[in-house]
């Protein structure tokens, strides 16, 4: 099995680093390259959906960011303890009608010992929103690290 580090136990630097490397990821809409950051018996819990396993994690992100046009999302670092890490995200999207959305959430990730997420617990919530209130704006995939981040946006 591959190493995904940073591994736990986290410290404040590389649980900050991990959450990163899943925006980076998540940016790139990539359901294939994303899935391999959890492991083969991985359990989700997302609104109403209860993913268990690479396979249906990455059929669960197929058909997502399939719905989700100009997908763009910021994760931030809420607290981390050993081999777990709770955050905070927004994200945008527009849906096939053109109207945006932005959504708003918190996650509970744990990892095993190679660095793969053993668990990710999903809470979401959304509105729409006009053109005129999106904030996140960069082309596709990763967030420019110039580009403000959620405190920053007030968000």
């Amino acid at each position: 099995m591959t190493e995904r580090p940073p591994l736990p136990p986290f410290t404040f630097e590389t649980a900050t680093q991990k959450v990163r490397l899943a925006e980076d990821g998540w940016n790139s809409r990539d359901s294939d390259k994303v899935s391999l950051a959890y492991s083969p018996d991985t359990r989700w819990r997302n609104r109403v959906e209860f993913p268990v396993g690479r396979e249906e994690v990455r059929a669960f992100l197929a058909r997502k960011w399939a719905r989700e046009h100009a997908y763009r999302l910021v994760k931030e670092l809420w607290a981390f303890d050993g081999a777990r890490i709770a955050v905070r995200y927004a994200y945008e999207y527009r849906d096939d009608s053109h109207q945006w959305f932005r959504a708003y959430g918190n996650e509970n990730w744990e990892f095993d010992p190679m660095g793969l997420m053993t668990a990710r617990h999903a809470s979401i919530n959304e509105t729409p929103i006009g053109p005129e209130e999106r904030k996140l704006h960069w082309p596709l995939g990763r967030r420019p690290g110039d580009h403000p981040g959620l405190s920053e946006l007030g968000l």
